[in-house]
This record gives C-alpha cells, structure tokens and sequence, in this order.
C-alpha cells in the first residue's frame, strides 16, 4: 500500500515542473500581449492628436512641420525644406508617423473627476465641526 502512494508521489513530482513551466509562458504571452495593447493605444491617441504645427519624423525619415490634417481620409500634409526658404509639400498617411512632439490631450473629464474628489472630504470634514461646535 505505501508502495503505491510513493508511486504515485513520483508521478506528481514529474508533472510539476512542466506545469509551472506552462503556467509561466501563458503569463508571459498575457504580459506581452496587454503591454502591446498598451503601447499600441498610446500610439494612436498620440497619432490622433497631431494638429498643424507639429513636428513629425515619418517612418521613411522625411522630418517636417504639419500644414493640413484629414482625419477622415486619415492622412496629413508635411511642410519639408532647408533654411533658405525652398520648401515642399507632401502628403502622408498618418500611419507613416514614426516620431512627432504632439501629446495627447488628457479628457476633460477626469480633469473634473479629480476636482471632485478633491473637494468631497473637505466638506464632510467642515461639517463634523460645525456639529463639534453645536454641541
């Protein structure tokens, strides 16, 4: 009968590894697969952001000043040229952007949750001494 509980045991013992070994990879492709997806959102909000005036490197290493955004068609027009004022007009699709200084812009509404926040424990506080106060 011990026989077969240690027989058993043995099994388990050669099981175990493969399985943490298993468990591992599937947490690393769930890691890698959600920081893309992170980087990813960040790179269309920042692409999504770019607005005439901005500067922009294009995947090709064309750098230039943004003139006219097309956000339907998705598409923009980059003003290239030297110092001397002989300039060219190119239209790019916005996937073609590799560098640009455009931040994207932080949603007014949880600028305006983050207010609220702030001034939600400061008014409970008032009015417990004002309760002090009465009594």
């Amino acid at each position: 009968m011990y026989f077969n509980l240690l027989a058993d045991a043995s099994q388990w013992t050669s099981i175990i590894p493969v399985i943490i070994i298993v468990v591992l990879l599937i947490a690393f492709f769930v890691w890698s697969f959600i920081s893309q997806r992170k980087k990813q959102k960040a790179f269309n909000e920042t692409i999504n952001s770019i607005k005439p005036g901005n500067k922009v490197k294009t995947i090709g290493g064309i750098v230039g000043e943004v003139v006219e955004v097309n956000d339907e068609e998705g598409t923009f027009v980059l003003k290239t040229g030297d110092s001397e004022g002989n300039c060219s007009y190119m239209k790019f699709d916005k996937q073609a952007i590799y560098q640009t200084d455009a931040k994207p812009e932080e949603p007014v509404k949880e600028v305006a949750a983050e207010e609220a926040k702030e001034e939600a424990p400061s008014e409970p506080a008032e009015e417990k001494v004002e309760e002090k106060e009465e009594k």
